[in-house]
């Protein structure tokens, strides 16, 4: 028991350490300093709940230390308890053997709580590390207790075993639950640091928008590739091991996920070309919309239904695509209107130039025209022409209303539009025997 523990003192029995006064005096250090922390926490939660309210206080660091400390306020104060106590057992030459591992414990418990808030708090909305976090935190305290109570040989040497072997590798429980946690702590320190990275790269100046969204994407996957083989290597797993699986991953990846990583190397060039950004208006085949984000697979598209529309990266760069906003966001709208060989063309081009400009997302500069295209079979063709510079918004409902407009002005103008018609000439009378048509 004592080798276990590592903590008891030096006694002929159990019964003895149990019977011991110095034994009893540290218990009730230790349940009354507990008590003491538990009532002092409460009492600060109850007055700063109004504090943390939605609203009553600016979400940012400020707020994120305050709750974390909140958090971890029982263990602090029992810690604080623990060590004053110790120190003044140790003023009379009294025993702490009990109180040094539990200020141990203690401490180690308030450090974990604090470490798992903020690497939650610091991880994207969407992350479910939240739902496990109480989980998370006592499982990184129960290890840490293994291992200040001297207790992790013993444990090791009994998972160890229950073990099978594959080939030339040894596996065990041990090996498994090691790999298994390694694996998730370093996998969300992974997602820390690349969520740190991405925040440093949005705050870039100097840096373009696709650039930073490929930088993003490599970071993060570096780093996740990094987790793994360091939580592999911290297990104590042979990575040469792997080298059959490596292979046959290879061969799957060339046949069956050829698309897949198709489309990844497509976005990683698209992100670093900058052919395609974030608020870009495209139409591909029958899409149209604004691009809402660019992903490793797929992008994004909005179209003015309201529409989420994944596109393939691999389409992106196997198909022609228009970007309505790639140099310039400047886009011109042509509009086909004809008038009668009776109305005159240059009062019409006025017409049309000033029904143009009576929409408000129609530019001033470079200003509308109007221009005669062609002299049609029913009448004069002409067109208005004119620039808008916001097409994410849609130009079918600029189309629309300054169709109507132009509509208006020209029957205010008295120029009309012509119907489709067509003169038929007869020439002479119909030759005798010739069928007529009536019959």
């Amino acid at each position: 028991m004592q080798e276990l523990l590592g903590l008891l003192p030096t006694r002929d029995s159990i019964g003895t350490f149990i019977a011991a006064p110095d034994t009893w005096r540290q218990v009730a250090i230790i349940a009354g300093g507990a008590i003491v922390a538990w009532s002092l926490s409460f009492v600060v939660h109850r007055r700063a709940a109004s504090a943390l309210q939605p609203g009553a206080m600016a979400d940012g660091v400020h707020r994120t230390a305050v709750r974390t400390g909140l958090l971890a306020l029982t263990p602090i104060l029992l810690w604080l308890w623990l060590l004053a106590a110790s120190a003044i057992l140790r003023r009379y030459g009294l025993d702490t053997q009990i109180l040094r591992p539990a200020m141990l414990l203690v401490g180690a418990l308030a450090l974990i709580r604090m470490g798992v808030f903020v690497l939650r708090h610091s991880l994207s909305p969407g992350s479910q590390l939240k739902a496990y976090e109480g989980t998370f935190t006592l499982t990184i305290w129960a290890l840490a207790a293994i291992h200040i109570l001297g207790l992790m040989p013993f444990v090791q040497q009994t998972l160890d075993e229950y073990s099978f072997t594959v080939g030339q590798v040894t596996i065990s429980i041990y090996t498994i639950l090691s790999f298994a946690f390694s694996v998730v702590l370093l996998l969300l320190i992974a997602l820390w640091l690349a969520n740190v990275v991405q925040w440093r790269l949005r705050r870039s100046q100097v840096l373009d928008e696709s650039l930073k969204i490929a930088l993003s994407k490599i970071s993060k996957f570096a780093l996740l590739t990094i987790a793994v083989i360091a939580a592999m290597l911290a297990a104590g797993i042979d990575l040469t091991a792997f080298a059959v699986f490596g292979g046959a991953l290879g061969v799957g990846i060339g046949l069956g996920l050829q698309r897949i990583v198709s489309n990844f190397v497509s976005g990683i060039i698209l992100a670093f070309e900058g052919s395609i950004r974030p608020g870009d208006v495209i139409s591909i085949g029958n899409t149209f919309g604004t691009v809402q984000a660019l992903h490793a697979r797929h992008i994004v598209v909005r179209t003015r239904d309201g529409l989420d529309i994944l596109v393939p990266n691999e389409n992106l760069l196997t198909q022609d695509i228009t970007n309505w906003s790639y140099g310039d966001r400047n886009v011109r709208i042509k509009l086909p209107v004809q008038i009668s060989y009776d109305d005159d063309p240059e009062m019409a081009i006025a017409v049309l130039i000033e029904a143009a400009l009576t929409h408000q997302r129609v530019l001033k500069d470079p200003p509308p025209t109007g221009v005669l295209v062609a002299f049609g079979e029913s009448g004069i063709d002409m067109e208005a022409r004119f620039w808008v510079k916001d097409p994410e918004h849609g130009v079918g409902n600029v189309r629309s209303e300054v169709n109507r407009a132009i509509w208006q002005a020209l029957k205010r103008a008295g120029i009309s539009i012509p119907y489709p018609q067509r003169d038929l000439h007869i020439k002479g009378p119909v030759p005798a025997g010739v069928p007529r048509a009536d019959k």
